[in-house]
């Protein structure tokens, strides 16, 4: 099973782990509560919400593949046009960044089931993320393959990686809390993920399919 263009979407699922939002603020928001532990235990409930996106586009994609190749590669070229307004939005965005609000690392005893529900609904309940999976994934996938399972291993990726991301980030809150409410620290995040997004999303508008 081969996912097609694996180093782009390497990239850009990294870049946009890396790029702070609702995920990465519930996470500081949690760790701050109850420690590393609130912190760890909510970005695994956020990670696993990754798997209930990734099924729901894999159902779309396949009944997609199974009306026409045409409309797969529309698909494709209305997710890398979505790239690409995601990247032209960070960029518009970074006039309006600021530092993300971190309370000083509390010591409230840890609640398991309070931790990974938060993180679960977080993810599985934000539309933001459906929309982006349905429209992401398609970009990636190899149509003589399961769409499913090609869908499932990028999502297992993701969760690596967001994982690594986020606990390390819950982790160092204590060193992070600077960085993390520095304008010009966030704006050039900012500026660098919405310039990669667009040269991704650009590449993959000007592809030409292999069918």
């Amino acid at each position: 099973m081969v996912i097609e263009n694996f180093s782009a979407f390497l990239v850009a699922i990294t870049i946009l782990t890396l790029t702070p939002g609702l995920d990465t603020a519930l996470v500081i928001r949690n760790t701050s509560r109850g420690g590393f532990h609130d912190g760890a235990l909510t970005s695994l409930g956020i990670c696993l919400g990754l798997f209930v996106h990734a099924s729901f586009s894999a159902l779309g994609i396949s009944v997609i593949l199974t009306q026409s190749a045409e409309l797969f590669y529309a698909v494709k070229t209305v997710g890398a046009a979505y790239l690409i307004w995601l990247g032209i939005s960070s960029l518009r965005a970074i006039k309006h960044s600021g530092g993300v609000p971190v309370g000083s690392v509390g010591n409230q005893d840890v609640n398991v089931r309070r931790s990974l529900r938060e993180g679960f609904l977080s993810n599985v309940l934000n539309p933001k993320t459906a929309v982006f999976y349905l429209a992401f994934l398609p970009q990636f996938i190899n149509p003589e393959h399961s769409p499913f399972l090609q869908s499932l291993l990028m999502a297992a990726i993701h969760f690596v990686i967001a994982m690594l991301w986020q606990c390390g980030l819950s982790g160092m809150l204590n060193s992070a809390k600077s960085l993390l409410n520095n304008a010009t620290f966030v704006r050039w995040m900012e500026g660098t993920t919405g310039a990669v997004l667009i040269v991704l999303g650009v590449k993959l508008l000007i592809e030409k399919p292999q069918i």
